[in-house]
This record gives C-alpha cells, sequence and structure tokens, in this order.
C-alpha cells in the first residue's frame, strides 16, 4: 500500500482543515488507518485510528475529541481527517499510515506510511 497525504496549511487559531490520505491498491477497504503528528523536537504521537472495512470503530487522543473527525471512502480509496477548532499546539507534520489489524492506537502496528504534511496553527 502507498499512502500520499495532502492538505496541510497554515492556518489560524479556531480554523479549521482536512487532511486527505489518497491510497494506492484495490485493498485499502482490509486496512485499518491512522493519523498520527510529530511536532519539532517530539515524538511521533497517535492522533486518530479509524478501522477497516466499513470504519465502524474510530479511536482519538483525548487532546483533539470534539474537535478532529476521521472517516474513509472505500470507493475513493482515501482516509480524511477534518480538524476544528485548531489550536497552536496542533502544529506539526502530520503522518497517514495504515495497519493489517482492525484498528489501533499504536505506532508499531502500522506497516505502511505515507509522507508527512505540515499543518501549521498560527494564534
Amino acid at each position: 500500500v502507498q499512502l500520499q497525504a495532502s492538505g496541510g496549511g497554515l492556518v489560524q487559531a479556531g480554523g479549521s482543515l482536512r487532511l486527505s490520505c489518497a491510497a494506492s491498491g484495490r485493498t485499502f477497504s482490509r486496512y485499518g488507518m491512522g493519523w498520527f503528528r510529530q511536532a519539532p523536537g517530539k515524538e511521533r504521537e497517535f492522533v486518530a485510528a479509524i478501522s477497516w472495512y466499513d470504519g465502524s470503530s474510530t479511536y482519538y487522543v483525548d487532546s483533539v475529541k470534539g474537535r478532529f473527525t476521521i472517516s474513509r471512502d472505500n470507493a475513493k480509496n482515501t482516509v480524511y481527517l477534518q480538524m476544528n477548532s485548531l489550536k497552536p499546539e496542533d502544529t506539526a507534520l502530520y503522518y497517514c499510515a495504515a495497519t493489517i489489524l482492525g484498528i489501533t492506537r499504536i505506532i508499531k502496528d502500522y506497516e505502511y506510511w505515507g509522507q508527512g504534511t505540515q499543518v501549521t496553527v498560527s494564534s
């Protein structure tokens, strides 16, 4: 699976962005998908995950609950991260990833990674 993330940019605090992650291949629905982020000088951290096939289960890190929404469109081989009410502390390089496991928060469980897309939130 090859992943291509896009949609990052510069936004003011309180604004919104939608990240997209397009996947290659015909088996996209078989993969659980996740979003992670890495700020300068910090370790990569889990942000959100969605279960394989129908996306009926989702996980979020506490700091984004109620503000971010992960979703998937299997017909388009794409997973999205809608980010609302953005804060300066959301500034990071955001990565999408795929796992053969159903759904997981654990970074080591993800086998495939896209390149990052930069999100910068100004105060």
